[in-house]
């Protein structure tokens, strides 16, 4: 399953230590419209499982503040569940996904909604999902504060998302730069120093 990139590990870290210094992040998405947005979520997701038992499946660690927030604004009774996975490795550009902790017994004729906080290649998600069928579960559906189709190499089904972004790198609200940066209350695009 770990097809998707094959990145040297001594050569992403050669590229770190190239990286110039970072300016601050610029605001794209403020924090009042990200709330917004979520509770707007909240009340579809409300109405769309209204008498099934819901797993939530957050994606460790960038969609804990979106999870978090989300969790709030659904009016259901709900399951929280977690699991990590990698691929960025302090990089900005992903390499090989892997899985480092995740999955239970109770995913078993459940409906899960993957909690993501972004979408863009589509390598992770899809890696994700593969491993979730294997669980048998009633239905998998995707949830993720950000969407960036024009990043998109692997076709995956993304059924809410809160935003729709260009092809920058972002952070804030959980997503980082070599775990820099999550606790920004909105997204911000980040760009190198010149």
């Amino acid at each position: 399953m770990n097809r998707y990139y094959t990145k040297n590990v001594a050569q992403r870290h050669a590229n770190n230590k190239k990286q110039k210094m970072i300016n601050p992040p610029s605001v794209l998405i403020p924090e009042s419209e990200i709330q917004q947005r979520v509770r707007e979520l909240g009340a579809q997701l409300s109405v769309d499982y209204t008498g099934e038992e819901l797993v939530l499946l957050g994606v460790l660690r960038g969609a804990v503040v979106f999870y978090a927030d989300l969790a709030r604004a659904i009016a259901l009774p709900l399951r929280f569940e977690f699991l990590q996975l990698a691929s960025y490795y302090d990089d900005m550009e992903p390499a090989q996904v892997q899985l480092i902790r995740g999955g239970s017994d109770y995913l078993q004729d459940r409906h899960i909604l993957i909690v993501e906080d972004i979408v863009d290649t589509g390598h992770t998600l899809n890696f994700l999902i593969e491993h979730l069928l294997l669980f048998n579960p009633k239905t998998v559906k995707v949830c993720t504060l950000l969407d960036k189709p024009s990043r998109r190499e692997v076709s995956v089904n993304v059924d809410y998302f809160g935003f729709e972004i260009p092809n920058a790198f972002v952070v804030g609200y959980g997503l980082d730069y070599a775990q820099k940066y999550r606790n920004l209350p909105y997204i911000g695009v980040l760009e190198p120093a010149d």
